[in-house]
């Protein structure tokens, strides 16, 4: 093996924490937060939680399945047959309901047994049920009469502060004046600042450096589509 050798890139796990203390709130997700935080005191025994890619929906049902020692199971894997097993600690977490293949008797039917049981159903979409296409005008219904809690972009002070946990879940080590050069020159998301992470710890580790301001322009420039920063 001699000097010209590329260093080779080990892509080493990282455990993103889940824990309440771990979710950071701002204007986007405090009302979300603040439901969640208040179980079981719910105005409404089923809420759905909506909101885009990486704007912390799982996070928050990930908190709320620990605390309510809820069943859980995803959207498109619901049938009827399941109902009775998920309703056993009164607590149910569905999860994606945008992504399809739904069976839409069956969540018809799991939320009214929600409602007759005064049991607790938290359910999580990336778009309203309205945008969803549904197909059974009952569910559709059901659906409209439950409590929405809308999860939103982040402002600059909560896509700084998510793009710090990032890095500390990596345990990456970078200069702090580079968090706010970043989050000005992303897409204002969740889920671009997890992919983004991402992207700076593959190529720190390949290039044997630390994340430098250089090094997040050219990720930036390269798999973001973002324009250059003109010099000032």
């Amino acid at each position: 093996m001699n000097s010209a050798t590329h260093q080779l890139a080990l892509s080493l796990p990282h455990s993103p924490q889940m824990t309440r203390a771990d979710f950071l709130t701002g204007a986007a997700n405090e009302a979300a937060a603040t439901l969640i935080d208040r179980f079981p005191q719910w105005p409404n025994h089923v809420v759905l939680l909506v909101g885009p890619a990486g704007s912390g929906k799982t996070h928050l049902a990930r908190i709320w399945k620990e605390a309510s020692a809820a069943a859980e199971i995803e959207a498109s894997t619901l049938h009827e047959v399941d109902i009775d097993r998920l309703l056993a600690t009164g607590r149910v977490l569905v999860e994606g309901l945008d992504r399809g293949g739904v069976d839409e008797a069956a969540l018809f039917h799991l939320i009214n047994r929600v409602r007759e049981r005064s049991a607790f159903l938290l359910i999580t979409s990336r778009e309203a049920p309205s945008s969803l296409g549904l197909k059974l005008p009952d569910l559709a219904s059901r659906l409209r009469a439950v409590l929405p809690v809308e999860l939103s972009a982040p402002d600059d002070d909560l896509l700084q502060r998510v793009l710090v946990k990032l890095f500390s879940d990596r345990q990456l080590g970078i200069d702090p004046s580079l968090v706010p050069y970043i989050s000005r020159r992303m897409e204002r998301s969740f889920d671009a600042a997890n992919r983004l992470v991402a992207a700076l710890d593959e190529a720190a580790l390949a290039a044997g450096r630390p994340i430098t301001r250089q090094l997040a322009s050219q990720i930036l420039d390269r798999d973001f589509g973002l324009e250059p920063e003109l010099p000032l």
